[in-house]
């Protein structure tokens, strides 16, 4: 082969490795597209006529001497294997077709050591020779911008990923993961300076497993990364433990021991000429990184860079936009307290003008205040708090609650709480002051309705009990405007205190919070009560299905919780049209009097009961109370048996019970068998109830045979 043409293929070699920017491939892809001047190595050296156009032309290559260079089309059948024939004296192209397959370094030996094997010439195997250096400056060069291409690429994707992430710790994440994907390290990791304490700290790692690696903190100029964040310059080492050019300290090379850590490169976070942290690639081998690999980890440093400032930047818009959101709020709270102050104060007034009550001021001050508000007894709100609020005139907070004192002329009525509200501004608070007002005025003036009704109902009373020549008529209208109907039939209940107080005027104020709570109850219950006695006098209708008695024990346990004392109630039998019976009502009273006495006496004080409850007693405390129907209630069954069957039950009950309640000798004063006894027994067993010989019942029993055999009723 001539000296002319190698200088063709150097500068075919030379043309190829230096083409276009980023067409890695167009020197392979000559020979396979044959379009024009695709792949071609340049002009012909001088002495090449028309017909050898260099490396694609057909005709025979200078000094060849031949039209085909054996040596060049074995090659070519050797190692390209595609088939296609190469011009003669081509010693670049099996070359050329190993760049097209971008096969390895040591492919490119392969042509040469063939063309030994099939003994080609020497001055051909000095052309392959001369040619291989040329191909593989050329492969160098192919693969260093097809990776300069990737990593431009990469760089090109991750701009893009993180100019999507909008939250800093999203960011941070993937800048290290990115780091450590784009130079392929075992670990790597991002520090932030902190200006507070003059050092860097760990802020996000990949890769790592060592906890005490992942919470160093580097003074600056300590350690590889100090050095970097002080200097704000790139620092490399094969070794970090070798490496004199660091400040060692023990905390950051135990840290780093740890971890496992040999080969690190640090490249700064830089925003101008500020330094905001260091960005580390690192193995846990000894590496040698390239100046490539650095420039490259460098370069995404400053994307990385930029996209933390964007990070901290829309961080703090957000903070700004958020503080400027809570401003709004604070001046719309503003607007609605005073529009709500304008509105509670409309309310309360139109609650006083419809007449409302206390616990309609509580639900719309609970509806204004955004909260639970309750109106409160004195004795069941803080004592301490009601008494500062009342002095004071303000509302005051109790652990989580408000409390408003509730007060008229030096009296205490009781207070609104305001539940679990402990952050209540002036605004509110005067708000609930204001309510608190308004409760007062409500219950002075319920309390004047109430006591004017109390008056009215216990006159009323006093009437049906006194006055025997008032007119029916008059009462039943006078009852009709009180809600309660003469003509039903009613209880009538004596009421007393048992407890006797320590003087005169507890007495007396004892016996009207009775009265007053007799008179509630009366109201509520569409009764009548009046002081009556030294006690309460009071008149209940009676519902369907309920008895004296049951009334008589509710009204105890009521009054006996109204005013924190024990109450004792005694219940007459059952009064039907007072108005026209008035000399009914006033013996009832008697009774149940009588009844209330018979209950102190037998130690049953904080009791209700009726006559009826007493059984044959009854008869003696029930004054005109008709024999008849104790002993209807008593016997009633048996006497009527023997009517309806001509049998002597009754006759053989007195028998039983005057021999002493013995069968044996009751069978003799009947002149009857004693199985005879027994069967009629059963049959009293059968009409008065199993438990006709306790001792209780038969008493009874015993009492109303008396009083039957001495009636009329009861002769033959």
């Amino acid at each position: 082969m001539s000296r002319d043409h190698l200088h063709s293929v150097e500068r075919a070699g030379t043309g190829g490795a230096t083409g276009a920017p980023g067409s890695g491939a167009s020197a392979a892809d000559g020979p396979t597209d044959g379009g024009p001047g695709a792949g071609r190595p340049g002009p012909s050296a001088p002495g090449d006529g028309p017909g050898a156009p260099g490396l694609d032309g057909a005709g025979a290559a200078p000094g060849s001497g031949s039209g085909e260079s054996p040596v060049s089309g074995g090659v070519e059948s050797s190692v390209s294997g595609s088939g296609e024939a190469y011009a003669p004296g081509s010693a670049e192209a099996p070359f050329l077709e190993l760049l097209a397959r971008g096969a390895s370094a040591d492919a490119y030996e392969q042509p040469v050591l063939i063309a030994r094997a099939e003994g080609r010439s020497a001055e051909e195997v000095a052309a392959l020779e001369a040619v291989k250096p040329l191909a593989l400056r050329v492969r160098s060069e192919l693969e260093g911008r097809r990776r300069r291409e990737a990593e431009l690429s990469a760089l090109f994707e991750t701009a893009h990923d993180l100019a999507g992430l909008r939250d800093l710790d999203a960011v941070l994440p993937a800048i290290v993961q990115r780091a450590r994907s784009l130079l392929g390290t075992d670990v790597a990791y991002l520090s932030l300076n902190d200006p507070a304490r003059g050092d860097t700290y760990m802020r996000v790692t990949e890769g790592s497993v060592a906890a005490r690696f992942q919470q160093l903190r580097l003074g600056m100029g300590e350690g590889l990364g100090g050095l970097v964040a002080q200097t704000a310059r790139p620092y490399v080492t094969d070794d970090y433990f070798k490496d004199d050019r660091f400040q060692h300290t023990l905390v950051i090379d135990a840290g780093v021991r740890d971890e496992g850590l040999v080969a690190i490169l640090g490249v700064p976070l830089t925003l101008g000429s500020h330094v905001i942290g260091v960005l580390f690639a690192a193995d846990r081998r000894a590496r040698v990184f390239e100046r490539e690999q650095i420039a490259l980890l460098g370069s995404f440093a400053a994307l990385a860079a930029a996209a933390i400032d964007t990070a901290n930047l829309l961080t703090e818009t957000r903070s700004a936009l958020g503080d400027l959101e809570r401003a709004n709020e604070i001046i719309r709270d503003r607007s609605g307290v005073i529009e709500r102050a304008s509105e509670v104060h409309d309310r309360l007034a139109e609650l006083v003008l419809r007449g409302g009550g206390v616990h309609d001021v509580a639900a719309a001050v609970s509806e204004v205040l955004d909260g639970t508000v309750e109106f409160t007894e004195p004795a069941a709100a803080p004592a301490r708090a009601v008494e500062v609020s009342r002095a004071e005139g303000h509302a005051v907070r109790h652990a989580d609650d408000w409390i408003a004192a509730v007060a008229a002329g030096g009296e205490l009525l009781g207070a609104l709480v305001l539940r679990g509200h402990p952050g209540l501004d002036p605004v509110d608070q005067r708000t609930l002051e204001r309510a608190a007002m308004v409760t007062s005025l409500l219950l002075l003036a319920r309390r004047s309705a109430a006591e004017a009704e109390q008056r009215v109902r216990g006159e009323l009373l006093d009437d049906l009990l006194d006055a025997r020549d008032r007119d029916p008529r008059l009462l039943r209208e006078r009852a009709s405007r009180l809600s309660a109907d003469l003509d039903a039939a009613h209880v009538v209940l004596a009421a007393r205190l048992d407890d006797t107080a320590a003087d005169a005027d507890q007495e007396a104020a004892a016996r009207r919070r009775l009265w007053s709570a007799a008179s509630h109850l009366a109201a509520t219950r569409q009764g009548l009560a009046a002081a009556r006695d030294g006690g309460t006098v009071l008149l209940l209708p009676l519902e369907p299905g309920d008895t004296a008695t049951e009334v008589a024990r509710r009204t105890a346990r009521h009054l006996g919780t109204a005013v924190h004392e024990s109450v004792t109630v005694g219940a007459s039998a059952p009064v039907e049209d007072l108005a026209t019976h008035l000399d009914a009502v006033a013996a009832a009273y008697q009774e149940g009097r009588r009844c209330l006495d018979a209950l102190r006496l037998l130690g049953r004080s904080g009791d209700g009961a009726a006559a009826e409850d007493f059984g044959f007693l009854g008869l003696l405390l029930a004054g005109d109370r008709d024999i008849e129907g104790f002993v209807d209630r008593t016997i009633g069954r048996v006497v009527a048996y023997d009517e309806r069957r001509g049998t002597d039950l009754s006759r053989t009950l007195d028998a039983y019970f005057a021999c002493g309640m013995s069968p044996a000798r009751t069978k003799d004063e009947l002149h009857v068998h004693v199985n005879t006894v027994a069967q009629r027994l059963e049959r009293v067993a059968r009409l008065l109830g199993d438990d006709w010989q306790s001792p209780a019942r038969a008493l009874e029993i015993q009492l109303a045979l008396r009083l039957h055999r001495l009636s009329g009723a009861g002769r033959r």
